[in-house]
């Protein structure tokens, strides 16, 4: 009788051969462990402690609100532009947690990628779960501006701010697993995502309108093209509508967001997911070597 190969139990597979983000959503409880760890290094021995989700966003907004709505007189321009700068600081601050977190992920769980066995995956989902802790305190904040400019969210506004946050934890969690696997081999994946944090406020709608693009590219050109397509773009749009637009004045509301911003806002989720998949697929395939590379 040939001998058959031994059968590996259900909760302990080769590295590279689980089933990717599902096995996320069966270990609940040690991706409760792994935040409860992030938080609990991220502010050991801080005077603050999680406050600093209300300094950090807020000092952000003080020193873009002064510059760009003083020096650039957009704060005459674009009004309320409290709310629709802070609208656009909150997307970002949220893409850019997620991202630089779970690029780091990996490398900075190395300990336990050696030690035991868990899916590799719940470290990336773990950055997108610290980042909604730091997330929901910025987004009470910027509810609580807009409604005392007279904000009264109605089913479109809640569901545009619904799409731009699932359009925003999708994207950067899809690439977070594409950067944190290829990191763990090239530590200079690293530095390339902080390059593009650094740049992504300027390519997104934040600071300016979307007005100035059209303005000096065109609204028929290639690059306005792009810079419409692109998921981060549609997601700060989404928050513009849901927080900025209703208080605007209706000429702004006439011109001031991308044109069908809610469908284009569907597709940019759906290319999201897309990518999500495919990160989850590399991220799978190169979990193999972790163990070697750490």
């Amino acid at each position: 009788m040939s001998e058959r190969a031994p059968v590996l139990p259900s909760e302990m597979r080769a590295p590279g051969t689980g089933r990717g983000m599902v096995d996320v959503l069966r270990h609940g409880y040690l991706l409760r462990l792994l935040v409860r760890k992030e938080l609990r290094v991220r502010y050991q021995a801080s005077f603050l402690g999680l406050a600093w989700s209300y300094v950090k966003p807020g000092v952000q907004f003080v020193v873009f609100y002064f510059v760009m709505g003083n020096f650039l007189d957009l704060a005459r321009s674009i009004p309320p532009f409290a709310v629709y700068l802070f609208s656009g600081i909150v997307v970002i601050n949220l893409f850019s947690e997620i991202l630089g977190n779970a690029t780091r992920s990996v490398i900075q769980n190395g300990a336990l990628v050696n030690k035991i066995y868990l899916p590799r995956q719940l470290f990336p989902a773990s950055s997108v779960m610290v980042a909604l802790v730091h997330f929901i305190p910025q987004l009470v904040v910027l509810m609580i501006g807009a409604g005392v400019v007279g904000w009264r969210p109605g089913p479109m506004e809640v569901a545009a701010a619904l799409l731009a946050t699932a359009i925003v934890l999708t994207l950067a969690l899809g690439l977070g697993l594409i950067f944190g696997a290829v990191n763990v081999a090239y530590r200079d994946i690293e530095n390339i995502v902080d390059l593009i944090l650094m740049v992504a406020v300027w390519f997104s709608p934040v600071l300016y309108p979307l007005d100035r693009v059209r303005t000096v590219f065109g609204a028929d050109s290639v690059i306005m093209t792009v810079y419409e397509a692109n998921p981060l773009t549609i997601a700060v749009e989404l928050f513009h509508r849901a927080f900025w637009w209703p208080v605007t004045t209706p000429e702004l509301q006439m011109t001031s967001l991308v044109d069908h911003v809610m469908v284009r806002g569907s597709l940019a989720l759906v290319a999201s997911i897309a990518l999500l998949v495919v990160g989850d697929y590399v991220f799978k395939r190169l979990s193999r070597n972790f163990a070697q590379e750490l």
